[in-house]
């Protein structure tokens, strides 16, 4: 499936920075049945990849696993090797988005301005991560999409929560990645299950 196809289904993003591989599958199991589909290992997590291969074991065949915090062709290489289909990078990062087009992987790279949003989709970007969110508004994100093409996928990363998903997603966002509001180190797989309807229910 492609990008927007993924977010139709559930436009959250569940960003578990932080998750150790020992507990990640309990987690994306908690996940699964909340109904959010698509889950990002940050790369700056204890044992990343194995988190991610382990995830693609277990959950790959109905949901999108992949990384978060790529910063290079060769961390693309390692993730597509141990199963992950998502490249989700903080900045523009050109280099990230081919290598991860070359695996067949989708790529997320991160944008601030019209200029690295332009030059990411010319790349072969899948969608557009605004970042950070907190230092944007829905007003800013209504203003880009006026002139990217239409039907492009953007989803603000950073402070994400229930509270301000809806202006969010009345400006426009296709998607919303979502950190500390569903996970935090620490968290049980039971917690995670309330967070997760939380923001659900936030989508209307």
């Amino acid at each position: 499936m492609d990008m927007k196809t993924w977010l139709g289904r559930c436009p959250l993003v569940a960003i578990l920075r932080g998750v150790r591989p020992e507990e990640c599958v309990d987690i994306a199991a908690a996940l699964d049945d909340a109904g959010i589909g698509i889950v990002e290992v940050p790369l700056n997590s204890p044992d990343p990849v194995e988190s991610i291969g382990r995830l693609a074991a277990k959950f790959g065949g109905h949901m999108l696993i992949g990384a978060g915090t790529v910063m290079t062709a060769g961390q693309v290489e390692e993730i597509a090797d141990a199963g992950g289909r998502l490249i989700v990078t903080p900045h523009a990062a050109g280099k990230v988005v081919t290598a991860a087009k070359a695996r067949g992987m989708l790529a997320c790279p991160g944008f601030f301005t019209p200029s690295e949003a332009f030059a990411m989709l010319e790349l072969g970007a899948d969608g557009l991560k605004l970042f950070p969110a907190e230092a944007a508004s829905p007003a800013v994100l209504k203003a880009m999409r006026a002139v990217l093409p239409q039907g492009t996928a953007i989803l603000p990363v950073g402070g994400i929560d229930a509270g301000n998903i809806p202006a969010w997603r009345e400006a426009g966002a296709m998607g919303f990645g979502i950190g500390s509001s569903i996970y935090k180190p620490g968290d049980t797989a039971e917690i995670v299950a309330g967070k997760a309807r939380r923001l659900l229910a936030a989508l209307g």
